[in-house]
């Protein structure tokens, strides 16, 4: 039975992280492996996947683990960049060089890598993973980016488009999901609220919080902005069982990657609201409309391109793409 560490965003309770966690441990799980997760919340980590979680800033108890695996995978997620915050590209650094420390297997997990900014972090991750036993990442940019390093990488898509999700055909409910970050602003939120009570006032709102940290706080307000421009809108706040109640949306307007993707594959007419490089290249790839955050665009056109989206297109979008397992198995 192989011993296998992971080390991602876990814990945090991300519906996009979680979802990813999810789907790693249960192919592991099938591999007959034994799985031990690096978490900010073991307790939570433990009893959702029924396996064993270490702090993830307990160093001692890290670094045992990582000494007693036979592989460590590290993913998945955006991991390595520095846009979060210099500290956390080092920790992810620090436990993958950990585990090349100890010869142990290293997988890369279908990350996305990048932004980098600062050089040093640059000089240690491109050394690094040239010295990984395999890496994958899930975007075109991510892959030319390692290309250009000379690092042996694999593309592969997002772990999230092999997650079955119901399809519905559901009339009546639009989703609205919206994060904090740094590049949030009023009048994005009061566009989108005027676009909603104005445009949808027969429907049902259904405001998603994907992470409480960063979400809950901005789904309260932008509740309150509605119920401001139209005491009749009839909301409420989705924090619990995400995948089943964007499966049964008529629509989405989403900042999160996975909303919109998770969406797509029930066939959900969706609008990107693109705060990152990821959900900008999912909304070309999947032809939706997008909202820039300075929320330039003319709204009316906006809600004419997501009425008259196809959901075939979009379920046949979703469906396209398969995680091929062939490589990652092989290291087993």
């Amino acid at each position: 039975m192989a011993k296998v560490a992971i080390s991602g965003y876990y814990g945090f309770k991300n519906f996009g992280d979680e979802a990813i966690l999810s789907v790693l441990v249960n192919h592991l799980k099938a591999l007959g492996a034994d799985v031990t997760v690096f978490s900010s919340d073991t307790k939570f980590t433990t009893d959702t996947y029924n396996v064993n979680s270490v702090k993830r800033f307990d160093i001692h108890s890290v670094v045992k683990t990582i000494k007693n695996s036979d592989i460590l995978i590290s993913g998945g997620g955006s991991l390595l960049q520095d846009t979060t915050s210099l500290k956390s590209i080092i920790y992810y650094l620090f436990i993958i060089a950990l585990g090349i420390l100890f010869s142990k297997k290293v997988i890369i997990f279908a990350q996305g890598i990048g932004p980098i900014n600062n050089l040093f972090a640059k000089f240690i991750t491109k050394n690094l993973l040239k010295l990984c036993s395999y890496v994958s990442v899930r975007d075109q940019n991510s892959y030319n980016l390692l290309k250009n390093w000379n690092v042996d990488v694999k593309l592969v898509c997002d772990p999230i488009y092999s997650v079955n999700v119901p399809y519905s055909d559901t009339t009546g409910i639009i989703g609205i999901q919206l994060r904090e970050f740094k590049t949030m602003n009023y009048n994005l939120i009061h566009k989108l609220a005027m676009l909603v009570a104005s445009k949808f006032t027969n429907y049902k709102v259904k405001i998603f919080s994907l992470q409480e940290t960063q979400d809950l706080d901005l789904a309260k307000q932008f509740e309150h902005l509605l119920h401001t421009l139209n005491s009749e809108i009839s909301t409420d706040i989705i924090t619990d069982d995400i995948i089943e109640n964007l499966s049964k949306l008529e629509y989405l307007i989403a900042m999160r990657f996975h909303a919109l993707l998770v969406a797509m594959k029930a066939g959900v007419k969706s609008c990107a609201i693109n705060y990152d490089i990821k959900v900008e290249k999912l909304a070309n790839d999947a032809s939706i409309p997008e909202i820039s955050m300075d929320a330039s665009e003319n709204f009316e056109e906006i809600f004419d391109a997501l009425k008259n989206l196809n959901k075939d297109d979009l379920l046949r979008f979703a469906n396209s793409k398969s995680f091929d397992w062939t490589d990652f198995d092989n290291l087993f």
